[in-house]
């Protein structure tokens, strides 16, 4: 496997995250809804038809974001450098995480921190360490 170091670039990264923050504070003082993708994609399926316009509008927000960006403005280098049945078994075990965890890295690590809850305080620090395992053990495999 061949790793891509990537050029940091601190002001994408703080834009980046004052649109989240942002994101987050408004879902939550407009609605007093948690801005976790994979709870609000979750609701999708399973919500009354009152919560469905605002969690596709958010899920939209989410699909049209790098598209909009391509378009005013350019190209953004994402190199994959995996096979797709990796990436398949990835975003499953993502998925299985999230609802046994009752919530993704968004929920807890962005909304519930800021939020001082302890229960995302823990899940975070397993998120993390997990990340950090198994990115140590696939790397030197």
């Amino acid at each position: 496997m061949n790793w891509t170091v990537t050029t940091f670039d601190p002001w994408a990264g703080l834009a980046g995250g004052v649109f989240i923050g942002t994101a987050v504070v408004l879902l939550l003082f407009s609605i007093g809804k948690i801005a976790g993708i994979s709870g609000i994609v979750a609701g999708i399926f399973n919500q009354k038809s009152i919560e469905l316009h605002w969690r596709l509008a958010f899920l939209a927000g989410l699909i049209l974001s790098p598209i909009l960006y391509r378009a005013f403005i350019g190209e953004f280098a994402v190199i994959v450098q995996t096979e797709t049945l990796w990436m398949v078994i990835a975003g499953l075990l993502v998925g299985f995480g999230t609802r046994l965890g009752s919530g993704c890295t968004s929920g807890h690590g962005v909304a519930g921190l800021a939020r001082l809850s302890p229960r995302s305080l823990v899940a975070t620090l397993i998120f993390m360490v997990t990340a950090v395992a198994t990115v140590s053990v696939i790397r030197y495999l």
